[in-house]
């Protein structure tokens, strides 16, 4: 995906999860702890912030007061961090930017809050019981982003071993040729990542197993959303050993 379709993804991701806010704040959210809607969107709009501030003025320490309680508020808040985040945002994505982890430019963070905030939105329409729709383009490029960018930056934290056996995804909504909407991806040894993300081998042996589905289920499986066994995933191979690497914290 190029700077535009990022920008135009997330503006259309910001407009869903807005429309979320017209229901009830105190809605659990089932997937990030003790969070309710209010939390989740304290959380990303502070998030927008957070980003935005480390494309214009290139650092990763700033800070925000908490959202606003009163619902109207909370709208026109949130409204305010997605307008900061896409002006800064809106710029060649070769820019020098501060960055948890490499790529140090704008196209890491365009990437990077379009699937932040595709992951948050699903999470707010599944707590409130509205049907999501999830781009499988976007949802592919986000097991990418997992094995291209969070495992990585798992493992340099110390949360993550690296996978012992390397584990193929499937995207059955996606092409396996080449291209921008590639739909296969390898997670494990032999990982086929730039020298700016993590260093290995090239692939020496088969994968352990294939997890097949579509882009969407894949990438919410990965970001714990959905379990191994939904209906909508299928295993071929040795499932219990690629399982074992999975139940890890692949992402943060």
């Amino acid at each position: 995906m190029d700077s535009s379709d990022y920008l135009a993804q997330l503006r259309r991701e910001f407009d869903a999860f807005e429309a979320c806010l017209s229901g009830d704040l105190s809605t659990p959210i089932e997937h990030c702890g003790d969070w309710t809607l209010y939390d989740l969107a304290d959380h990303l709009g502070r998030g927008n912030l957070w980003a935005a501030a480390a494309v214009t003025e290139k650092r990763g320490n700033h800070q925000s007061p908490p959202a606003p309680r009163a619902s109207t508020e909370l709208v026109t808040w949130f409204k305010g961090t997605s307008a900061a985040l896409l002006t800064a945002l809106d710029t060649d994505p070769a820019t020098d930017a501060w960055t948890f982890f490499p790529p140090h430019t704008v196209g890491f963070w365009q990437r990077r809050r379009c699937l932040e905030t595709l992951v948050h939105r699903w999470d707010a329409e599944h707590a409130l019981g509205i049907p999501s729709e999830v781009d499988p383009v976007l949802a592919g490029d986000g097991i990418a982003e997992v094995i291209d960018t969070m495992v990585p930056l798992q493992i340099k934290r110390g949360r993550l071993s690296a996978p012992a056996h390397p584990i193929r995804f499937t995207a059955t909504d996606l092409s396996t040729g080449t291209g921008t909407a590639t739909g296969s991806w390898i997670l494990g040894p032999g990982d086929p990542i730039t020298t700016d993300r993590i260093t290995t081998d090239r692939i020496t042996a088969d994968p352990v197993a294939t997890v097949s589905g579509p882009a969407a289920a894949l990438l919410l499986m990965l970001w714990g959303r959905l379990p191994h066994d939904d209906q909508a995933i299928t295993w071929d191979g040795h499932r219990a050993a690629a399982e074992a690497a999975l139940n890890s914290p692949l992402v943060p």
